[in-house]
Parts: C-alpha cells; structure tokens; sequence
C-alpha cells in the first residue's frame, strides 16, 4: 500500500517545500485536552465545546459580548501611570509600564465603557490580566472611581468585571490606597439607589477582593474562576493543612455564601439583562423630582 506507505528509502523532501501548520489554528481545553479550531473555540465565546472550561479573555471580548453591535464609548482611555515611587526591579517602572503598553496594546489593566446592553444604558469597567497580571496601580482606581462617577452622573447601573492578581507592588502604598477610594465611590453609587453588578472572573485574588471585587449588590463569577485573598499555595505553606476539594473556586464560594450565582460567559449578556430589568424599570433610575412646598398666606 504505497499511497499511504513510503516504500522507496532515501527520499527527502527540501525545507522550502515542507507545509508547516501555522500557529494559532487550534485550541487544546487546559482541563479536558480536546482540541478545537480556534475559530470554533472564538465562535463559542472562548469556552470549551465540550466541558464548558472558561478561557480567560480581555476587555476587548467582554465589552463585544455585552454591549449591543459592540457599540460603546470609552472613558478616560489615555489615563497612564507615573512614577511615584521610583521603583526599579529587573528594569524602572516607566520601562516596564512602556514594554506592556506595546504588547499588549493597553494604556493600564482597566478599561471603562459605557453603552446599552439589550437596549438598557450601563457603565462597565473591565480588568485586563495581560497588563502586569491585572494588578491594581492607582490608575486602575482612579478609572474605576471616574466610572463610578459616571454612573452616577448618567443615572446607569454599574458593572465591574474583576481579573487581578491584587495589588500592583511597583506602587506600594499608592496601590492600596485604591481599595478605599473604589470602595467609597461605591458607598456613594448605593446612596443614589444605583445598581452595582460584581462579576468575578479567573483569578479574582489580593485587594481586588478585599475591596470593591466584594461590594456588589449582585456578586456573580463564571464558572471555575478562582477567587480568594491569598492563593491556594501560600494558605497551605502557611497553616500546614491540605486544603478542601476545589478551595477557592467560583463553586466552593459560591457553596459558602459568598457569591449569589455562578453564570455562563455565553448566558452572561441576558442574565445581566433580566437582573437589571427584576430590580427596576428604567424610570427610577431618574432623578427623584423635589416636591413643591405650599406656602399659606398669613391671614
């Protein structure tokens, strides 16, 4: 059977002729090892066809799933880090920040939009984990906070997609002190009676969680997504013990009660949808009208 066997020896076919399978073309599942196209793999939202195992995506993806046509206007876009600390590690902070910008083509970890989702207005700000891990500087506060801020403004609810590996250690101080600014901008979002949605998604770990990851009216994540403060590793070496089955996953939190459901990326567009239409109608988000005052005469 010759066509399928190489019968003759000492054939060899020149470099220039071999056919090369270009990179890119398939995705192997990291849980469940089957192997798609990534065409296919995109086509499903990132998600495999097979054990629903959530890939992680970006901004980018997220704000075309949800907003409508994928039609949005971002805030604060040009918003970048300075310096303060003048920290060097492996090289200074301005060139490791300039090095990232370039590839992955972010000004920070953060980006805020705000657009219609099935036709209700919304402000979303979404972390990007390709930027320094998603870690939080003070520019991902300040975004976060200005987003609030709009929200507000614009009588919106507000959304926040959570994927951080904590605080961003290049700015100390300055990175902590972003927990308490969101935190605060959000206690200002409930007194206006606005809407606050938390979806947690791979990881969601350190301040992010300790802070306004945690404060949603609503806390969803997608499925499997690691959430916690330290990570499974350090909490072992730490108290010695083996830890449960699944610590730390989206499931286990949500077992504990830490989180009020568990969403699929592809079902995340009209849950939100349906949430935000449950908790009210478009008409309450106005601002409440000052009642006129009758002044009587005195006799």
């Amino acid at each position: 059977m010759p066509w399928f066997k190489r019968a003759e020896k000492g054939i060899h076919t020149p470099t220039e002729q071999k056919k090369e399978t270009p990179d890119g073309l398939w995705y192997k599942c990291p849980d469940c090892k089957t192997v798609t196209s990534m065409a296919e793999h995109r086509k499903n939202l990132s998600t495999c066809v097979k054990c629903d195992f959530h890939d992680r995506i970006g901004s980018k993806e997220y704000f075309a799933i949800l907003f409508d046509d994928n039609k949005f206007t971002e805030l604060d876009e040009n918003l970048t880090s300075g310096d303060p600390l003048n920290f060097v590690d492996s090289k200074p902070y301005p060139q490791r920040i300039a090095a990232t910008q370039k590839a992955t083509g972010l000004k920070d970890a953060v980006r805020s939009a705000y657009g219609k989702i099935n036709g209700q207005n919304i402000t979303i700000a979404c972390m990007d984990f390709a930027f320094i891990g998603g870690s939080m500087g003070s520019v991902v506060g300040e975004k976060i906070a200005r987003a609030i801020d709009h929200a507000r403004k614009t009588r919106t609810p507000f959304m926040m997609i959570s994927k951080s590996g904590g605080a961003r250690m290049m700015e100390a101080g300055f990175s902590l002190m972003q927990m308490a600014k969101t935190s605060a901008k959000l206690a200002l979002l409930s007194e206006e009676g606005l809407p606050y949605v938390s979806l947690l998604t791979d990881p969601t770990t350190g301040g992010v969680t300790a802070s306004y990851a945690m404060l949603g009216d609503f806390n969803i994540a997608e499925p499997g997504a690691l959430i916690g403060f330290a990570g499974p590793r350090v909490i072992k070496e730490t108290i010695g013990k083996d830890l449960p089955k699944g610590f730390q996953s989206a499931e286990f939190v949500l077992e504990h009660g830490f989180l009020d459901f568990i969403v699929d990326r592809k079902q995340l567009k009209q849950k939100l949808t349906d949430l935000l239409s449950m908790i009210v109608s478009e008409e309450a988000f106005a601002k409440p009208k000052a009642k006129a005052t009758k002044v009587s005469k005195a006799s």
